[in-house]
């Protein structure tokens, strides 16, 4: 893998073999403490992140390697002056082995990679994809419900600019017997071209107006935050008001039900379960550092023999 730019690259099998390396790493890490040593990864974050860069940056440091960074690159980097973005990473690319990029554009990653002669990460295009978001969301509903295949889940909120949510769903409907249940307003439906996606890959997919119709067996609740820097209807987020969940609306579903969320959180979930064990979005956050660790040795080393 020299490029990580969308999860349409993955098969099940590179699935499989990057969790199996996540789990290596995250049961003895300084195991690969020195994987990356004299390795130089550079981080360019033209949005805002707390999870996604702090992640990536334990990440390289933990493998070794070592950290040159550009937070909110819009106005602290050349972008200010007008510089293209290839041409940022035509001058990155010779400091560094490898770059991490964030980018409002939802094709960024791509253009990046056209004129990269080192590894490209994608680290969130646009409201187009977030690869290693996805990644860590389909490892983390493995970990809990120990299986991929026959997986319910429902998907709640801003589905047309969510991110995380396209590339989780790419990855988790590469295994069989998928269901999907959509509950989201009118105008952040989920974009066109993931009926398709569904129908190739013979899944299940159902859309909801209401929380009282979604199953409750479902295996995972997958909640997101409204897009508000993307969205031109500020009216729509009152519009989802009814979206919050809370401890007595989760002890509506099963106890096996796990509730996830790519974070932050508005108000979307409220912190009466914070310390559920059913609610398992700071778990899930951590585990971005590990699979962030496999996707970095990955690009250097490819699978693991």
């Amino acid at each position: 893998m020299k490029h990580l730019i969308s999860c349409d690259q993955f098969k099940k099998d590179d699935l499989l073999s990057l969790f199996e390396l996540t789990d290596k790493i995250k049961k003895n890490p300084l195991a690969y403490s020195e994987a990356l040593k004299n390795k130089v990864i550079a981080t360019l974050f033209y949005e805002p992140s707390t999870r996604t860069r702090l992640s990536f940056s334990a990440a390289i440091v933990r493998l070794g390697a070592s950290l040159i960074s550009t937070e909110n690159a819009n106005e602290n980097s050349s972008a200010n002056k007008g510089e293209t973005l290839e041409d940022t990473i035509r001058i990155v690319q010779g400091y560094a082995d490898a770059i991490v990029l964030r980018h409002p554009d939802d094709d960024a990653a791509m253009r990046a990679a056209q004129v990269a002669t080192v590894p490209i990460l994608n680290a969130g295009s646009g409201g187009k994809e977030h690869p290693s978001q996805g990644l860590l969301d389909v490892y983390t509903m493995n970990e809990y419900k120990k299986r991929m295949n026959n997986l319910k889940i429902a998907v709640i909120g801003d589905l047309k600019y969510g991110r995380t949510i396209h590339s989780m769903l790419k990855l988790l409907t590469l295994f069989d017997g998928i269901e999907v249940h959509a509950l989201s307003v009118k105008e952040l439906e989920l974009p066109d071209e993931f009926n398709q996606i569904f129908k190739d890959r013979n899944v299940k997919y159902m859309k909801h107006t209401s929380m009282d119709t979604l199953p409750k067996n479902s295996d995972i609740i997958y909640q997101t935050r409204i897009q508000k820097e993307r969205l031109k209807n500020e009216g729509i987020n009152a519009a989802t008001a009814s979206f919050i969940i809370n401890k007595k609306l989760l002890d509506t579903f099963s106890a096996d039900t796990y509730l996830m969320h790519p974070l932050p959180r508005i108000e979307e979930v409220t912190t009466d379960l914070d310390n559920d064990p059913r609610a398992v979005f700071f778990p899930q956050a951590h585990n971005g550092m590990y699979i962030r660790m496999a996707l970095l040795h990955q690009c250097f080393y490819g699978k693991e023999k």
